[in-house]
């Protein structure tokens, strides 16, 4: 199985446009395959970075493309929904049933609610993620209607993920407008993730750092 076919599989497309619709109607932003195909680009550039594998990086790939299917189910728990549903659409496909386990596990362990990184691949999945802050995923029109997660995401004019692998440094740079969003409003909301970067970032054999406008702050 390809990435390419993933991309164009019908019953995935329709999970995700079900689920971001459901996610709307609760507040959430922009869960679409723009965020997926985000995740998996950068996913895969931070395994290619890192020197893993063709192979390697095809899985991350996958999950990263997948990783947030479950949200048509319930939000509560999405994750493992996720690896439930890519595990039976999976079985339909040409994937050996080492890679089928370890696609439905990563998926199963990218929320820093409950997951955790136990491979390379996860990993990497782990901080294409949560490093997808920015202006574009907000979807209120209105800031008078922003709730705070509305706020941190559209404070961010310019995010760049830099992976330094002589250094062992993964870097997530963030351009914020300080007058729409404080430090205190980020860290709010992102510190868990910021967290679970971290930690990923060891299964990898390197550090995860945060600068905003410049600064290292984490």
């Amino acid at each position: 199985m390809k990435y390419g076919e993933i991309t164009r599989n019908e019953e995935i497309l329709e999970y995700y446009k079900k689920g971001n619709a459901i996610l709307a109607e609760l507040g959430y932003t922009d869960h679409s395959i723009a965020h997926t195909t985000m995740v998996a680009k950068n996913a895969s550039e931070i395994l290619q970075a890192f020197g893993y594998d063709k192979h390697d990086i095809e899985l991350v790939k996958i999950a990263g493309f997948m990783h947030d299917i479950g949200n048509v189910i319930n939000r509560k728990h999405h994750a493992e929904y996720g690896a439930l549903l890519a595990n039976e659409i999976l079985k339909e496909e040409d994937l050996s049933i080492e890679d089928r386990v370890q696609v439905v596990s990563s998926i199963a362990n990218h929320d820093e609610s409950t997951g955790v990184a136990s491979d390379p691949i996860t990993a990497a999945l782990i901080i294409g993620d949560k490093t997808d802050v920015r202006r574009t995923r907000v979807r209120r029109k209105d800031p008078m209607m922003y709730d705070i997660h509305d706020r941190v995401n559209h404070a961010v004019t310019e995010t760049r993920l830099e992976c330094l692998p002589e250094e062992k440094l993964i870097v997530l740079h963030l351009t914020i407008d300080e007058e729409s969003c404080t430090m205190f409003d980020y860290f709010d909301i992102f510190l868990g993730r910021m967290t679970m970067c971290q930690r990923a970032a060891r299964v990898l054999g390197a550090q995860f750092s945060l600068k905003v406008n410049g600064q290292k702050v984490l």
